[in-house]
């Protein structure tokens, strides 16, 4: 009997190549794995029944290297897309390695390097978008902020930062590129203080750019979490807001630095509502894994905990289906609250001012949200469905 946990190219997994390309390096030590070359991630993703793969610019070619260079691994990784069946989820800009960008790439105080920003992310349109036909492009500003504020007006960064989407998205247009934009926010790390530092704060940003049509959202789990913020709302927002237009999958314990942990690893409740929502809500994009083996992993390692994201979202899958056929369960939850709340309008209001209310005798009632919860663990655990 076949394995119904194993992933197939329909549940479109993806991985960056930075994720399963990490080498295990942290700020008190090197590198411990190899680099894997592009074209070899392709082939191992596709072999663990990956559907796809995101990347940075510079994940693919290196910033300094020339026509040539580029070109030539350009080519060998179409090749490798090709030969697997896989494709190009998503691609995004690195903004934040060169020391150009140590004071922001959009939000530099220096007018040049918004400009050599703004130069690098429509060459990597060019290709991810217009080359590769990926649907998605992420602008994540990790060094778009701070570690004091007397050097520069936030109000003035945040002008700046409309400016560089402003332009792109135009850009976009006058190309006639079929592709959204998705910002990720993040509250810290590795600036001391990130600009659009959460979901919802990028939410409301977006409604302030020329095209916000264009443009969504791109939250992570870790990040969120970073913030103290629980990540199956934050989502349930963004898809609400009809702006989820991306999603990297990982996890992280609360309090901590940015981790990138398996996913699933650490908060199986909250992965599992994630899952639930992603799966029930009709949400068609790409789920992204980015996240990275444990340092203590040799390269076989790294394919175990890319496996490993994938099986866990499926299992959790699975019992997002249990919970739905579930029939204590479903006595228990709560669908009244699907039931629309009054739209104003004169005549209903008369009506409602007159309504007359035994608030003690409702305040009574108990909503045994205890025993749906302990419900709910068992069949986690694997004690019930």
């Amino acid at each position: 009997m076949a394995d119904p946990f194993t992933p197939t190219k329909a549940d479109k997994f993806s991985f960056g190549l930075w994720t399963v390309g990490n080498r295990g390096a942290d700020p008190f030590g090197p590198v411990v794995r190899p680099r894997f070359e592009p074209p070899y991630i392709v082939e191992r993703l596709a072999k663990l029944g990956a559907w796809g793969v995101c990347l940075h610019d510079n994940d693919l070619w290196g910033i300094d290297d020339d026509e040539a260079t580029r070109e030539r691994k350009i080519k060998e990784f179409e090749k490798a897309l090709k030969d697997n069946g896989m494709v190009v989820s998503m691609g995004t800009t690195n903004l934040f390695s060169h020391p150009v960008f140590r004071d922001g790439a959009f939000t530099s105080p220096d007018p040049a390097v918004r400009r050599y920003a703004l130069q690098k992310v429509c060459a990597g349109i060019d290709i991810c978008v217009g080359r590769f036909k990926a649907p998605v492009y992420v602008m994540w500003g990790g060094r778009e902020g701070a570690e004091t504020d007397s050097g520069k007006s936030a109000v003035e960064a945040i002008k700046r930062y409309r400016e560089a989407l402003n332009y792109i998205t135009h850009y976009a247009k006058d190309r006639k590129y079929d592709v959204r934009f998705a910002i990720e926010a993040t509250p810290n790390e590795p600036r001391g203080d990130i600009y659009l530092s959460t979901t919802g704060s990028v939410l409301a940003f977006i409604e302030t750019l020329d095209h916000p049509e264009m443009v969504g959202v791109n939250p992570e789990v870790g990040h969120e979490m970073m913030a103290g913020l629980n990540f199956y709302h934050v989502v349930a927002q963004a898809i609400e807001a009809g702006k989820l237009f991306h999603i990297d999958l990982n996890n992280q314990k609360i309090g901590r630095f940015d981790q990138d942990l398996r996913f699933g690893s650490e908060d199986i409740k909250g992965a599992f509502f994630l899952v639930k929502l992603l799966e029930e809500s009709g949400y068609e994009g790409a789920r992204h894994f980015d996240a990275h083996a444990y340092r203590t992993e040799d390269p076989e390692g790294v394919w175990d905990f890319a496996a490993g994201c994938m099986r866990t979202y499926k299992i959790l899958a699975h019992k997002a289906k249990l919970f739905a056929k579930d029939k204590e369960i479903q006595a228990l939850y709560r669908k009244d609250l699907h039931e629309p709340s009054p739209k104003y309008s004169k005549e209903g209001h008369a009506k409602l001012a007159k309504e007359k209310f035994d608030i003690e005798k409702m305040a009574e009632k108990g909503y045994r949200y205890e025993k749906l919860d302990q419900l709910v663990m068992e069949l986690l655990l694997g004690v019930r469905g």
